[in-house]
């Protein structure tokens, strides 16, 4: 299954660093003494619901287009995303000048498409649940000549949000524990990444919604596990299965894969919203919650902690937290 898998190495992540130097955030990482004493641990917050587009994808959405040719950069970029994809790829197609087709859900939050198309992209809509969007995306790519740039499984794509790492261990330094939001796999495999090379005995964890643990069934069996769209409140962890070059990386060097319960991402939620004073979405809550709920054991540790994203519809917010 991994036989077309890119062997990805820090390297990578160090020149997509370079490549997306002054265009993404560099993100602050924040700490609390509550939840410190919350943990019974150190933890290193870093906030990429401060970035670019309100999320990490910036990172990798950026780094790939930034590599295209002036052949692909007149065709232009096509790719499928619940949300927060689909604005990075928007945005930085914008940077670029170039043109952007996303295939999103037709249940997609309101405020996701409502961005990506402020951003310029050309919005396609499909039905995930009797549809296949890397069916469609293949076909539309092949159709319109664009480039195609899953939100996940692409090399670029992976060693771009790796850049999320680098800057925490760079601010941080060393810790024992990396806690990484788990959807397609891209964010986990760059952290990895960054994790061997800059803090090679910290444990790298991903974290992942109940409803949906492919990953963990994945990183368990030794091979990729394909499951149905899974019923969770953390949309942009909804995917049903790794990619196989994020898949690579995660069996070589991530060491264990955790799930959460949306009951808990609210209660992580909340917690942002009054102690830290954040908007924090559901899936960029994972990470989070497996500390602060006690799903993977950290006390005396120092933990860094990647919150991955912060765009959610307020009413939705108001909502959940209410």
């Amino acid at each position: 299954m991994l036989e077309n898998a890119t062997p990805l190495q820090y390297g990578d992540v160090e020149q997509a660093a370079a490549r997306i130097d002054g265009a993404a955030h560099r993100t602050p990482v924040l700490t609390s003494r509550t939840a410190d004493a919350k943990a019974a641990a150190t933890l290193f917050f870093k906030c990429e619901n401060f970035q670019r587009m309100g999320a990490f994808k910036f990172r990798g959405a950026y780094n790939a287009i930034a590599r295209f040719t002036e052949e692909q950069r007149r065709a232009g970029v096509l790719t499928y995303s619940s949300g927060n994809h689909a604005q990075a790829i928007a945005l930085s197609a914008r940077l670029a000048g170039i043109r952007a087709a996303i295939i999103m859900p037709n249940d997609a939050p309101a405020l996701k498409v409502a961005a990506t198309r402020e951003y310029g992209g050309e919005v396609i809509f499909y039905d995930r649940y009797t549809e296949n969007r890397e069916e469609i995306g293949r076909r539309l790519a092949q159709e319109r000549g664009m480039t195609l740039i899953p939100p996940y499984d692409h090399p670029d794509v992976i060693a771009g949000q790796g850049t999320a790492a680098k800057e925490l261990f760079e601010e941080a330094g060393e810790l024992d524990v990396l806690l990484v939001p788990l959807g397609g796999g891209g964010l986990l495999a760059g952290s990895a990444l960054s994790a061997s090379a800059l803090s090679p005995n910290c444990k790298v964890i991903g974290v992942e919604p109940e409803a949906g643990n492919d990953g963990q069934q994945s990183l368990r069996t030794g091979q990729i596990v394909d499951i149905g769209v899974p019923q969770t409140i953390a949309d942009g962890a909804q995917t049903s299965h790794l990619g196989q070059h994020n898949f690579a990386v995660i069996r070589r060097l991530v060491d264990d894969i955790v799930t959460v319960s949306d009951d808990q991402l609210v209660e992580t939620m909340k917690f942002f919203a009054e102690r830290m004073k954040m908007v924090v979405e559901p899936t960029g809550c994972l990470a989070a919650a497996a500390a602060l709920q006690g799903v993977y054991p950290v006390a005396g540790k120092r933990v860094g902690i990647l919150i991955s994203g912060g765009n959610v519809d307020l009413a939705r917010f108001a909502k959940l937290v209410a």
